[in-house]
């Protein structure tokens, strides 16, 4: 029987699992061991039995561009889970033939995995038409803040294979304090997961956001690009960040809208079963007539839509928005209508 030492805590990577250190893990169980040092332990209730064919799933990387799964093969649980179970985390990985055994501490509550394979489960899909409206103010760049936060997310936990070239280039972004959650927050504080120096600008957004900037044939915001590369002040960010909102400068948030769109428009949509589906397409069509009324008029809108995961459903419901642009003299407002 070979034995690893514990995973818990922050330490976690530090440790040593089956006689591996971290770095020498297979991918799925650094994920693993990730997930357990951050106090995360979530399995997925299939017909309320975890255990289904055979697998166990524990969620990994949940949001509007990528559903994740770790997924235990050829798996039996024993012992006690706490699905509301919110504290530290004390587990023990070993392993005892082909048969791998976890062992997961909630507080005075023990569940135990036997298991012979851990995979990565991904799902992946178009996140450019995904709209949460909790905070009010310039939506349309906390949209676009919220759709930079998960395609990083992304990025960063499941790996670059998980991004085309150009979501891998637009993923810079939130590395630009204009763009990010410092100027335009796209959830409530207490959502907010921060980044590390996050008003600190790297050179891979710089690259990114002047690219925009020249085809969107912007010069003058281009000039306080130039200025903030050579003073890269919170004063200048805010500055620029004030300059995304005037209707003189929102060509370069259409261009990035326009390029996100691109970079996630090769995905699929969300499936939720025949009924459900028919629902969100009733919503929809309703919201394209709207939409169609409006250009009519003149009036540039976009339809946006927010719903639940599919695998592990969460509270969020059916929702079809539509986000209608009002061009004023100096600022760029939108309203938004729900269907």
């Amino acid at each position: 029987m070979d034995t690893g030492n514990n995973i818990t805590g922050k330490t976690a990577p530090e440790r040593y699992v089956s006689g591996k250190s971290f770095e020498e893990l297979p991918d799925a169980f650094r994920k693993l061991a990730e997930l357990l040092g951050e106090d995360q332990f979530e399995l997925v209730a299939i017909n309320e039995n975890y255990v289904c064919d055979g697998e166990i799933r524990l969620v990994y990387l949940m949001n509007d561009a990528v559903e994740s799964f770790l997924v235990f093969g050829n798996a039996r649980m024993t012992g006690v889970y706490k699905p509301d179970y919110e504290g530290e985390i004390l587990a023990d990985l070993s392993r005892q033939g082909k048969e791998y055994i976890l062992v997961v501490h909630q507080e005075d509550t023990v569940v135990t995995l036997f298991f012979e394979t851990l995979t990565l489960e991904k799902h992946l899909y178009d996140y450019s038409q995904i709209g949460h409206f909790w905070v009010e103010g310039y939506e349309y760049l906390r949209q676009l803040e919220y759709r930079l936060a998960i395609l990083r997310d992304k990025y960063d936990y499941i790996g670059g294979d998980s991004c085309n070239a150009l979501e891998e280039k637009l993923a810079a972004l939130v590395e630009f304090p204009p763009l990010n959650y410092c100027c335009y927050p796209a959830v409530s504080e207490q959502y907010i997961v921060p980044r590390e120096n996050p008003w600190i600008p790297s050179e891979k957004a710089f690259k990114v956001i002047e690219e925009v900037t020249v085809k969107a044939g912007d010069r003058s915001f281009g000039r306080w690009l130039g200025i903030y590369r050579r003073f890269p002040f919170k004063w200048v960010a805010r500055r620029l960040a004030v300059m995304l909102h005037k209707t003189r400068h929102i060509r370069i948030t259409e261009c990035l809208l326009e390029e996100l769109g691109k970079a996630s428009g090769g995905y699929g949509n969300r499936s939720f079963g025949k009924k459900a589906d028919g629902q969100l397409k009733v919503l929809t069509e309703k919201a394209r007539a709207k939409q169609t009324e409006l250009k009519v008029k003149g009036i540039k809108s976009q339809i946006l839509r927010e719903e639940p995961f599919t695998i592990a459903r969460d509270s969020i419901g059916f929702k079809v928005y539509l986000m209608k642009w009002q061009k004023g003299r100096k600022d760029c407002t939108v309203e938004i209508e729900e269907m």
